[in-house]
Parts: structure tokens; C-alpha cells; sequence
């Protein structure tokens, strides 16, 4: 598992980062330092890359800043990308290359990152961290940490990532000049390439009558953390669904949808018992229908509705 605090070095600099895993996405934060009271922090995001099998992440905003202006560490935001390596004895590590995040393509340095229980930096993520495994990897857990994180918005800028100066050292001048952090471009995320490589298998056909069809998704088996994505007519329409005992409801308008439609359940992940399997129920006026729905990593579920 990904979720947790890894320490080492990212482009020959201390580093520690921690990654919460948020379907095939992430978040956390990054920690550059020269010691527990020096150091730059970045919010991060990432996500799985399905072609390598890579963890990318990269620098997104820059949040704190309590080293001195000429320090190294942290002075440029970095993209990451690493796989894992587990040598064994119960030790895990994330290898990789590290590039600066303005130009992506040009490897700068190497990530050798190993994941611990400690952390030397108390933040938001690390109750998120320490209760992932027994429900603190609900999506909207995770998104309500991230925008505790995000530094408030400075008048007159358009971004809220350019930090105002720090106090300066004794005989440094206060005037300076600062370059405002640049976030990577939004890079397409593996939940659309899923959908547009995985087979599509046919699960079930729903007539459509009334004004409004409902739809109940639930955990089929065991609550093991399943997340999924729905697509309607080859478009994302939810997304990070938690499956868990209760039902996440959804509600379509009839009047709005084609003769014919496909609806198409994507895993975001797995969960801890594979396959990603989820038991839905459609109501249709009167009618009941029901259905067990699984998705692999080679396959997603398609439920046709059409209007008879």
C-alpha cells in the first residue's frame, strides 16, 4: 500500500512525503529539509500511471516555507515518478527518476524513497494516514485534508501559491523578488484511460418508463475499500464512489436520457479481496431490478437503459 510516510531523497535532497491514496489518484505532502525546523512544504498530487505502473506525484503548491532564501532543498518543485521495490524483511521502497515539474521530460535526479512508521513532521494527513485501513480512506476524508492544506489566496493574485516574504536573516535586504510557483499542467487521470482500454461486459438491461430512474450501489461481499467510477454515454458523471453497506443513491432524469444508454461501472481500485464487485439495485417506477456488477482490471461493467 501506497498510503503512508516514506523518508530519503528526492534529487539528492531530504525529503519526506507523505501520499494518501484516493482511488488511482494521490495526495499528501512533501517536506524538503535541512532539519525538523528548516524545511520547504508542498501540497501534493498524483496518480497511477497504468502503462508503466509507476507512481507519479508531483509538487503542486507551495505552503510553508521556513528555510533561508539561499537553502536548496524544496527551491524548485519537482515531478516524481517511482515504482516499488520490496527487498524483503518487510521493507518497502520507492524507486525513481525526479525531474523539475516546469519541464517533465528532462530527469534531473533519482527518487530512493523507503516508507516508515514515524514521521518528523506533525501535519493534517497524519490522522488520514493512521486511520486509512478503517474508514479514513473516504474520498471526501481525504478531499476535505486537502483543502485544509491549501494556503489562503493573497489579494491581487491570481494564484495563492506565491508565499509573501519570509522574515529575513540578520544583514539580508527585505526587498525581493519572488517567482511564484508554477503547477504542473492537469494531467489526464487513469480513470478515463481505464474506461477507454478495459473490455466492457454486459451485465444487465433496464426498461426506462416514468419520469426518473434510481440507482443503489452497494459493497457486494466484504466492505473492503472498493471505490468506483461511472460513466453514462462515454461521459464521467461520478466519480471516487465508496462502496460500502449502505446505498449511494443516484437519480437520473428519463426525459434527459437517449433511446438507448450505456451505463458503464469502472473499479477505481480494487480493494483488499479482488475482484471489485458491487451489488446494484435500479428502480424503475414499480419495477425492482438487481444486479451483481464486477469490474477487474481488464473488464468494467455496462448496464444498458432503454426507453421502451
Amino acid at each position: 500500500m501506497i498510503t503512508g510516510v516514506w523518508k530519503g531523497k528526492i534529487n539528492q535532497q531530504n525529503v519526506e512525503v507523505k501520499i494518501v491514496q484516493k482511488g488511482d489518484n494521490l495526495a499528501g505532502t512533501a517536506y524538503y529539509y535541512e532539519s525538523p525546523d528548516r524545511y520547504r512544504r508542498y501540497s501534493i498530487k498524483g496518480y497511477f500511471d497504468p502503462d508503466t505502473n509507476e507512481a507519479v506525484w508531483w509538487d503542486d503548491e507551495l505552503i510553508e516555507d521556513k528555510t533561508r532564501r539561499s537553502s536548496r532543498p524544496g527551491k524548485m518543485p519537482l515531478l516524481s515518478r517511482a515504482d516499488f521495490n520490496c527487498p524483503g524483511g518487510g521493507k518497502m521502497m520507492l524507486e525513481g527518476s525526479a525531474s523539475v515539474v516546469e519541464k517533465p521530460k528532462e530527469k534531473t535526479g533519482t527518487v530512493d524513497l523507503y516508507k516508515t512508521n514515524g514521521s518528523n513532521f506533525e501535519d493534517e494527513w497524519d490522522s488520514v494516514i493512521d486511520n486509512y485501513t478503517v474508514g479514513a480512506n473516504d474520498p471526501e476524508i481525504i478531499d476535505s485534508i486537502a483543502l485544509l492544506t491549501q494556503r489562503k489566496p493573497v489579494p491581487g493574485q491570481e494564484r495563492p501559491n506565491s508565499l509573501p516574504p519570509a522574515e529575513p536573516e540578520p544583514g539580508e535586504e527585505t526587498k525581493i523578488v519572488r517567482e511564484p510557483v508554477t503547477a504542473i499542467p492537469q494531467i489526464a487521470f487513469a480513470t478515463e484511460q481505464k474506461f477507454n482500454t478495459r473490455k466492457k461486459t454486459f451485465a444487465l438491461e433496464i426498461p426506462l418508463r416514468g419520469d426518473s430512474i434510481e440507482l443503489r450501489f452497494y459493497d457486494n461481499a466484504q466492505i473492503d475499500g472498493d471505490s468506483i467510477s461511472l460513466f453514462l454515454n462515454n461521459k464521467l458523471i461520478f466519480q471516487h464512489i465508496l462502496l460500502s453497506d449502505k446505498a449511494y443513491i443516484i437519480r437520473l432524469d428519463v426525459s434527459t436520457l437517449q433511446e438507448e444508454n450505456e451505463l458503464v461501472m469502472v473499479a477505481e481500485n480494487l480493494g483488499s479481496i479482488p475482484p471489485n464487485t458491487s451489488y446494484m439495485v435500479a428502480i424503475v417506477g414499480e419495477k425492482r431490478y438487481e444486479a451483481r456488477l464486477e469490474s477487474t482490471e481488464g473488464s468494467s461493467a455496462l448496464i444498458r437503459l432503454v426507453r421502451k
